[in-house]
């Protein structure tokens, strides 16, 4: 008898303990996560070069990050429980942060050319 107690217990132990890798209710999508966040990194980098009053970060920052969060259907409250969710998965944190590399070096690639095709077309002294 006793080993069946054990056995059981251990295997009630062993399916509590064993969470579903589906993301609870509410959370943002893997492909929408890494639109945003890449966009949310953009706009870091647009408001750091802002950083000319105290202030700045919070008087810009607030308006940009709303903006972005209406662009993708989303609130603070829905991406901070995203993130933290995100958060808990390493492997899928990795894959998301590794996507955002690509994508922000396709864009500053895509900079480059253009700035590079500007600079051809002026005129030659």
């Amino acid at each position: 008898m006793r080993k069946y107690i054990t056995l059981f217990f251990s295997v009630s132990l062993f399916l509590l303990s064993c969470k579903g890798n589906k993301p609870e209710d509410g959370i943002i999508n893997h492909d929408r996560m890494i639109s945003l966040l890449t966009d949310i990194h953009i706009a870091d980098g647009r408001m750091y070069r802002l950083k000319q009053e105290p202030d700045s970060l919070y008087k810009y920052g607030m308006g940009t990050y709303l903006a972005l969060f209406k662009k993708y259907s989303t609130d603070s409250v829905q991406f901070k429980k995203s993130f933290k969710y995100y958060s808990t998965q390493p492997a899928e944190m990795e894959a998301i942060y590794n996507q955002i590399l690509k994508n922000l070096q396709r864009k500053t690639d895509s900079l480059n050319k253009i700035q590079l095709k500007q600079i051809n077309a002026l005129p030659k002294k």
